[in-house]
């Protein structure tokens, strides 16, 4: 399974030929608006930076080798009231799970950590403000315990949302020796080194 970072919180994933993209986007200050191809289009919640499916030119269907699975969770820590619902995509194929936790913007309850089950990987908001900022964030990690984490909603200088952190404060929390850089693209493998995966565009 290869993931490729296309900004924010969209991400396209592939395995065996076949293309998702997770929360395209429009709107985010100093990124241009999403502009893929794919065969499945998957988004946590409707809003602007996270549902930009009009972005995403659709595939020829073929056959879908993703299991997919979903847990329903909040936006927000006061029970999805202040910006509504938000869904974690859970993807699994040739061995790997890999989670997309959306704007998740809460640490997650007993019940939510054991329905997202183990992953390999997940992909993670750690920005604050609109999601779980860097503290709540790490808490998520803790329960979700993957191999790899990837951090993702945050800003980098004057790229992306004004009101959100950089991902230091986050990066911060892990010994250094587990952060690890990488490009635009990662292929993820059944048993990786533990490690936060900190993506380039």
């Amino acid at each position: 399974m290869t993931i490729t970072w296309l900004g924010h919180s969209c991400f396209l994933v592939e395995a065996q030929g076949f293309r998702i993209v997770l929360d395209p986007f429009q709107g985010v200050r100093g990124l241009p608006d999403t502009r893929a191809e794919a065969h499945l289009v998957l988004c946590s919640h409707d809003h602007f930076d996270h549902n930009y499916v009009q972005g995403v030119t659709l595939l020829p269907q073929r056959e879908n080798p993703f299991a997919i699975r979903t847990v329903a969770t909040c936006h927000d820590d006061a029970g999805g009231s202040l910006r509504g619902p938000n869904t974690v995509h859970i993807l699994s194929c040739g061995g790997v799970t890999l989670a997309h936790m959306g704007d998740l913007g809460h640490v997650l309850t007993p019940e939510q950590a054991e329905a997202i089950g183990r992953c390999d990987a997940i992909l993670l908001p750690v920005g604050g403000t609109y999601t779980v900022d860097s503290a709540a964030a790490y808490q998520v990690a803790e329960q979700l315990q993957p191999q790899v984490v990837v951090p993702m909603h945050y800003r980098r200088g004057d790229v992306g949302l004004k009101e959100i952190d950089t991902v230091d404060s986050f990066l911060a929390r892990f010994p250094a020796g587990m952060v690890h850089t990488y490009g635009a693209s990662l292929e993820l493998r059944p048993g990786m080194e533990r490690q936060v995966a900190v993506m380039s565009l």
